[in-house]
């Protein structure tokens, strides 16, 4: 990898990785923080262990991607929410007993806010509670490209 490569590496936002430059403690490194289910995990990737700043990057990077898939969780750069407070244990879907009526809501692939609603009284609460959870993850899917 060349000199550009490098700096282009370095300059990209890499998520769920973050940059610390403390100097009154000599704290140099890469902080990874991976969350999924609830829990999370992370580790710190020192400069001077890892034998600079560009490769703890890439070990920072490399750890991140290697504990994603040891938990199941999908790889991609786009915000993912894992966990709901909807109250239907279903992220992007909620009822709302005012209107009678299942809500949909996602990110769309332009970064804007969509939404839809499902009627209870024509679908029955089941029927409302399973359509709506299946346009929620068609437009997820949709957003992630899969």
């Amino acid at each position: 990898m060349n000199k550009n490569e490098k700096q282009q590496v370095m300059l990209e936002k890499h998520k769920d990785i973050a940059r610390i430059d403390q100097e009154s403690k000599r704290t140099h490194g890469w902080y990874v923080r991976v969350r999924f289910q609830g829990k999370t995990h992370s580790k710190f990737f020192s400069d001077k262990k890892c034998g600079g700043r560009y490769s703890s990057l890439l070990a920072a990077i490399a750890w991140r991607d290697t504990t994603e898939k040891k938990l199941g969780k999908i790889r991609t750069n786009k915000h993912l929410v894992t966990v709901s407070n909807s109250g239907t244990g279903v992220v992007g879907v909620r009822l709302n007993e005012k209107f009678n009526r299942y809500e949909v809501s996602w990110v769309t692939t332009l970064g804007k806010q969509g939404k839809t609603s499902v009627s209870v009284r024509k679908h029955g609460k089941e029927g409302a509670f399973i359509k709506a959870c299946a346009i929620r993850q068609k437009k997820e899917r949709a957003r992630l490209g899969l």
